[in-house]
């Protein structure tokens, strides 16, 4: 892998407030003016660098957001959208047309799954989902109007992990785009380096990390990112997933912690992935050794980052594990929520909330039972203190006695 620090990349980017603060300014306008009529012309037609027209196309401060996410992710150049669905559904619209077929993981956010498997067909845009690391079974799917192949780096809930290196080789031989989304291994794994081709995140998560901001981002080359905000075409400049100027400013201030945030949460994930699987409980993590692509992510990551801040635990019925969760939050040891990235732990039962878009039936065939528990964990000081006291929820519960936990 290409020697790459993508916090260096974005601590090195400097951006003056408009009176010299060390923050750049917030450009609280919908709308810019001109000195006079031909440069508003031109900067509609896109030849004007630097000029502002209307904050749907492009604003300053989300610009700055862009630029520091494009060094994040090693790509040219990057947009940012309101939602990490809007970027995900700006990505694709603007690859795939009517008549078109993708490619996708069969473990992907419930979101996305609901986006492919029912929006996009009556547009005439159909998906196979499969096994992402099986790669002849991929390649026996490609028809000749497929267009993408898409994966999440470590996918939701399941934590699998995509061998992009593979699915690059793959999307180069039969002329398709790759796009990963990145959101569960920000700086841990690099896409674009591995041969991505557009790279997604929800920054609501990770990158933002105090759960107090929805946004997204897409990251790719610079003609790409162009084609989506033409104003004539462009998916993203027409389908209006705006991000509002402060949220970006938020974003770019956080995105400064997050090399720091993000060795915090995988080195408490690890600790207590080490522990439950010790303690015989059903627990996935990819740092652990027998996690299935346990090697597969080493070969791809950047370890000082770790193997991220997302575990589960299967407590081995809906009633266990809402069981669980109520208890640890009345333990003040997280909350039960969705989403990930904050400073505090979350957890939420997969199948009933982030997953349930996905059918009964195919959640069963992928993999993700009734009681799978999807952790992200926070930033604790102490994690030892943590595990003890989950420890002593789990045992409270009966989960360490349930006749259905073993070590996979």
């Amino acid at each position: 892998m290409k020697d790459f620090n993508a916090a260096n990349e974005i601590q090195d980017l400097q951006y003056f407030g408009e009176f010299g603060g060390v923050n750049p300014s917030i450009s609280d306008s919908s709308t810019y003016t001109f000195l006079s009529a031909k440069t508003m012309f031109d900067t509609f037609e896109g030849n004007t660098d630097g000029c502002y027209l209307y904050s749907r196309h492009s604003s300053p401060m989300n610009i700055y957001l862009a630029q520091a996410l494009a060094k994040l992710e090693n790509t040219e150049a990057a947009n940012v959208t309101a939602s990490g669905m809007g970027a995900i559904t700006s990505a694709l619209m603007q690859v795939c047309k009517g008549g078109d077929h993708i490619i996708s993981s069969r473990t992907i956010y419930g979101g996305t799954y609901a986006f492919l498997k029912n929006f996009l067909p009556p547009f005439h845009i159909e998906t196979t989902f499969l096994n992402i690391n099986n790669f002849e079974a991929i390649e026996a799917s490609i028809q000749p109007n497929t267009k993408v192949i898409y994966c999440e780096s470590v996918s939701n809930p399941l934590l699998e992990v995509a061998d992009i290196r593979r699915l690059s080789e793959i999307c180069k031989k039969y002329n398709l785009k790759l796009i990963v989304d990145n959101t569960f291994s920000p700086l841990s794994i690099a896409p674009a380096l591995l041969g991505a081709d557009i790279v997604i995140h929800s920054l609501t998560k990770f990158i933002n990390g105090s759960s107090d901001t929805v946004g997204g981002v897409y990251c790719s080359t610079q003609e790409f990112i162009d084609d989506t905000k033409n104003v004539n075409s462009g998916a993203c400049m027409l389908l209006g997933p705006t991000m509002d100027s402060f949220r970006s400013a938020s974003i770019l201030k956080n995105l400064r912690t997050l090399h720091i945030r993000i060795q915090q949460h995988s080195h408490n994930a690890m600790y207590l992935a080490e522990r439950f699987e010790k303690d015989g409980l059903k627990v996935a993590y990819p740092g652990l050794k027998s996690h299935r692509n346990h090697e597969l992510m080493k070969s791809m990551m950047h370890e000082e980052y770790g193997f991220g801040g997302l575990l589960t635990l299967d407590a081995g019925t809906t009633e266990k594990a809402n069981e669980l969760m109520e208890l640890m939050q009345q333990e003040n040891l997280g909350y039960l929520a969705v989403s990930l990235g904050f400073y505090k732990t979350l957890f939420s039962c997969s199948g009933s909330s982030t997953s349930s878009e996905i059918p009964e039936e195919e959640r069963a065939e992928m993999g993700i039972s009734d009681g799978l528990i999807r952790f992200s964990i926070g930033l604790d000081h102490d994690i030892h203190r943590t595990y003890e006291k989950m420890k002593e929820c789990i045992h409270k519960v009966g989960i360490l006695n349930h006749e259905t936990i073993s070590i996979f």
